[in-house]
């Protein structure tokens, strides 16, 4: 296992043509270039050439520079997409500390890279992801959480282990996950499909500072590895099984739990489904309760109300329209969506589409997120209703859903709710993540 605190190299822009921003204090290149002030890098035949400071500096497709800080120095940079193709996408300038890697991809385009220590990125990562107002206790288990699922990530990858490789897709079954190793030059991007990461942007408050401290080295194990710790918005009630959203490997620790103070039943069938999906149970993560979510949620993840129980509605030729643009098929009329197998949270794993033209069964649990909307459903843990007769389809078809997010490990509102009933960070951990022990090792 890791015995001191690594360096972490962050993806912060890919496939950037321009780049805008400032340093903030004196940078220096391995040559003793002096970088400062307002900078514009901008592609050119030759490669890039960023201006705006002392002297042009080219670089060429294939290479790259290294950007150092002085002690105090941090570096601005402009328009920096953050919840890439979910239904909360911005731009944002943001302000990062640590040196500042650029990279010159064989096409032409940039990519942005900020390396700093791990636990200084964790104190940005735990005020991006939640509030830096929230309960220590949760910021202490978030902190934890994040740390351990870095690590565990970095471990496979530097043992030459990866997660196994989606089923081969055939004309009528696309089955496909995300796996968060695919970045091939830095460790974790700074996005929701790693974990947000916005630098010094976010006022780093007291409490997410102290809570990064007071857990630093420590982490959530499962014998003698680092726990693989995953996190989500809101559960729906029950927590998903890994198995659902990614490879068929069934890991003790990120199995399916009751997120409440009662024991829930797993849904197994589509009445039952129906049944959970129109209830409203006693779950932690089950609060419209405006003070707390202001404490604990972003400004953001605020405008996003309906997190426990949802609803979608279109017209099917809008979601037709959808669905030729998501999936790049052509279903025709669309006739109907049938769920084929869930997991215990509700959540779908294989969904059959039927069309005029095409039927395809469609999975894992984000993949049919992303074909189902134009930038994705909170969930797969939903019912379909289709309402209506139109054109030998129906005229409309409804969305009744639970949950935000993939479901597996740590619900994010639900381990709130628990700091604020006076759980502390350990019992957080441990209730999502049975089995699983918080270590220090370093």
């Amino acid at each position: 296992m890791l015995r001191k605190e690594p360096m972490i190299s962050v993806g912060i822009m890919e496939g950037v043509a321009q780049l805008r921003g400032r340093f903030n204090g004196v940078f220096r290149t391995p040559d003793g270039g002096v970088l400062q002030g307002p900078f514009v890098l901008e592609s050119r035949a030759a490669g890039l050439t960023l201006g705006g400071h002392q002297g042009a500096l080219t670089i060429g497709r294939g290479d790259e520079i290294l950007c150092s800080p002085s002690p105090g120095s941090d570096f601005l940079l402009h328009d920096v997409v953050i919840g890439l193709q979910f239904h909360w996408e911005r731009k944002e300038d943001q302000r990062f500390e640590g040196a500042l890697r650029l990279v010159c991809r064989p096409d032409g385009t940039l990519t942005v890279i900020n390396q700093v220590p791990l636990e200084q990125y964790l104190k940005s990562v735990i005020s991006s992801e939640m509030s830096g107002t929230s309960p220590l206790e949760l910021l202490k288990a978030h902190a934890i959480a994040s740390r351990s699922w870095l690590v565990a990530m970095l471990e496979r990858q530097r043992g030459g282990l990866r997660p196994a490789d989606a089923p081969a897709e055939s004309t009528d079954e696309i089955i496909r996950w995300y796996a968060r190793e695919d970045h091939d030059i830095y460790d974790v991007c700074a996005d929701d499909h790693c974990q947000r990461y916005q630098g010094i942007t976010k006022i780093i408050t007291p409490g997410a500072g102290a809570a990064v401290d007071a857990s630093r080295g420590t982490f959530l194990v499962h014998g003698e590895e680092v726990c693989d710790a995953r996190y989500y918005k809101a559960c729906g009630g029950i927590t998903e099984e890994y198995q659902t959203a990614w490879e068929e490997v069934a890991i003790p620790y990120l199995r399916s739990i009751s997120d409440g103070p009662t024991e829930f039943s797993p849904v197994r069938t589509e009445q039952e489904a129906v049944h959970w999906i129109e209830a409203s149970p006693n779950a932690y993560c089950n609060t419209q309760d405006p003070n707390l979510l202001r404490q604990i949620l972003p400004s953001f993840d605020q405008e996003t109300a309906d997190f426990f129980r949802w609803e979608v509605n279109y017209e099917r030729k809008e979601l037709e329209e959808i669905l030729r643009e998501r999936s790049g098929i052509d279903f025709g009329t669309l006739l109907r969506i049938v769920p084929l197998q869930r997991g215990p949270s509700g959540r779908i794993m294989r969904l059959r589409i039927e069309g005029s033209r095409r039927t395809v069964v469609v999975g894992k649990e984000l993949e049919i997120r992303r074909w189902l909307s134009r930038s994705h459903l909170y969930s797969s843990a939903f019912v379909v209703h289709l309402e209506g007769e139109g054109e030998g389809g129906p005229a409309r078809i409804r969305l009744q859903g639970a949950g935000w997010g993939h479901g597996v490990g740590l619900c994010q509102i639900g381990a709130a709710v628990m700091a604020t009933r006076g759980h502390r960070a350990e019992q957080i951990l441990t209730h999502y993540f049975p089995g699983s022990q918080v270590e220090k090792l370093y």
